[in-house]
């Protein structure tokens, strides 16, 4: 049975809360050494923590990091619960534009085309989108062609700060202190890094940072990011014979010798894949950046040796020296975290059900802040916040997902 009735006053709230959200610039920098990794970032973040304290959340602050906390007021007469705790990340993922995002709200939607913009003719078509079929009847939040939507993670920021508004609207539901925190830099891997577990003062948390309506997650990929620099020789192209070493060529090769057959776009499930992110390249000088994904620990590792494996192969052919690699760990899979404590994974599910949703449990093709903090000792399962097609511009979310979200963290809330 639903716990929460939202009228047409908190569905008002909640897109209203999205829509600001989006429009600020927060895409975060891997190039980065700082946290935030970007400037922007504080806008969103001073902007969040002033509207925590806003809406009457105790406690509320903001770090050197730009991590925000808070906590809703426990309203029971003798609190013996475990303070929980809801996360997400406000940062927009720097693989397409997050600036001048520009949302367009579409009631209603009748399954057919949706011509974002007029003057490209960009276009989200069930035709090659079939999961936009699920969604006829409901209100859809897009972009307009030219950026992403940054429904990851921003849906999750306005499902928590809209679920923690209504608690202190309605104290007849009853519940314990409730812990809320938003971090920076989850898309670069770095959203926990600093995150304070014991200022948190949480037994377990739930990242709002999932998909599709009913996803709950507590299994995720191994992570780790690899930049590969290869150094060339650049001398006038007239007098190169036997001479010039052009980088860029070096790297076309280097880029070949990975397997073809495992990336993104060829692996599904449990398979692990190495992705190329990014290439700049001159005569000189190339950098190829890299993320390296298995849910496998031993299949993880052997992927970093193959990387490694290949530099020295590499340069055995070219020359020592010619190419160097350096490999960061991102974050590890949560799973093995959750061994006893499966609980907290059957709360969120239990909670899923009251609003109607049959939980979809699987693993990540990915990571969230979540698995960094279940090895910091705070176990943390992610849970949907409704958006599709993340980091790009056929970006979408439909309110009705935003909701059952919503609905979601209060049931827990209540249980």
């Amino acid at each position: 049975m639903s716990t929460i009735e939202f009228n047409q006053l908190w569905k008002e709230k909640l897109l209203n809360r999205f829509l600001t959200y989006v429009k600020i610039y927060s895409t975060s920098d891997a190039e980065s050494e700082t946290t935030p990794s970007t400037e922007r970032q504080w806008d969103i973040a001073k902007y969040i923590t002033q509207e925590l304290k806003n809406i009457g959340l105790e406690d509320v602050s903001i770090d050197d990091h730009g991590y925000i906390m808070g906590y809703v007021p426990s309203n029971l007469e003798n609190d013996s619960q475990p303070t929980i705790g809801f996360i997400s990340h406000y940062d927009t993922s720097p693989d397409f534009s997050g600036e001048n995002v520009k949302p367009q709200v579409w009631e209603n939607y009748d399954g057919s085309d949706l011509v974002l913009n007029q003057t490209s003719g960009f276009t989200l078509s069930p035709s090659k989108f079939e999961s936009l079929k699920k969604y006829i009847g409901q209100t859809l939040i897009t972009t307009d062609g030219n950026t992403l939507l940054g429904a990851d993670d921003k849906a999750g920021c306005a499902e928590i700060v809209t679920a923690a508004e209504y608690l202190i609207a309605h104290p007849e539901i009853k519940h314990g202190r409730i812990a809320v925190g938003f971090t920076p830099d989850e898309e670069i891997g770095r959203g926990a890094h600093k995150f304070d577990v014991a200022k948190f003062g949480a037994e377990f948390a739930y990242t709002m940072d999932g998909g599709e309506v009913g996803e709950l997650e507590y299994e995720n990929f191994n992570a780790a990011g690899a930049v590969v620099k290869i150094h060339g020789l650049s001398v006038h192209p007239g007098y190169a014979f036997g001479k010039m070493v052009n980088a860029a060529l070096l790297a076309a090769e280097f880029i070949h010798m990975l397997p073809a057959n495992e990336t993104p776009a060829t692996t599904k499930g449990f398979d692990g894949f190495y992705h190329l992110m990014d290439v700049t390249a001159d005569i000189s000088e190339a950098k190829l950046q890299y993320i390296i994904r298995d849910h496998d620990e031993e299949k993880y590792e052997a992927r970093k040796k193959i990387m490694e494996e290949k530099i020295a192969e590499f340069n055995q052919k070219h020359g020592e020296g010619t190419a160097e690699i350096e490999i960061k760990e991102q974050y590890r899979n949560m799973k093995q975290q959750f061994e006893g404590k499966m609980h907290i994974v059957d709360l969120a599910a239990k909670a899923m059900k009251e609003a109607g949703i049959e939980p979809k449990i699987k693993a990540i093709r990915g990571g969230t802040d979540g698995a960094q903090l279940s090895y910091m000792g705070l176990p943390c399962p992610n849970i949907f916040a409704g958006g599709i097609n993340f980091h790009g511009p056929y970006e979408y979310v439909a309110l009705e997902s935003m909701m059952k979200a919503t609905e979601v963290i209060v049931n827990i809330v209540k249980a």
